[in-house]
């Protein structure tokens, strides 16, 4: 991993749910963490290939390897969310994570 290409902020989110005093559930996403990575928007052949084992994956993010992640979490990058479709440990190396996301 080339962690000069990690040079935009993330957050990744995780959705949650609580009961309140009354006994009304409360489901609602909260920031699990932020850290630098790359958002590489899928174009041509990438997209192509990509469509065809997941629909509408338009979004590749790479960042370091964080082994609680899970296709359940979801990113905020730019002001912008993705749903995680796939989460990929590079080479099972622990060492990077590529998420497949649809934006």
């Amino acid at each position: 991993m080339n962690a000069g290409k990690l040079d935009q902020r993330v957050t990744v989110e995780r959705f949650t749910s609580t009961v309140d005093d009354w006994g009304t559930p409360i489901e609602s996403w909260a920031p699990l963490f932020t850290c630098w990575a790359a958002v590489e928007p899928l174009v041509g052949r990438e997209y192509i290939a990509a469509q065809a084992l997941q629909s509408e994956v338009t979004t590749r993010i790479r960042m370091r390897f964080r082994p609680w992640m899970t296709a359940q979490d979801r990113v905020i990058h730019d002001g912008k969310t993705y749903n995680i479709v796939s989460v990929i440990d590079v080479r099972s190396g622990h060492r990077e994570l590529v998420l497949m996301c649809r934006g």
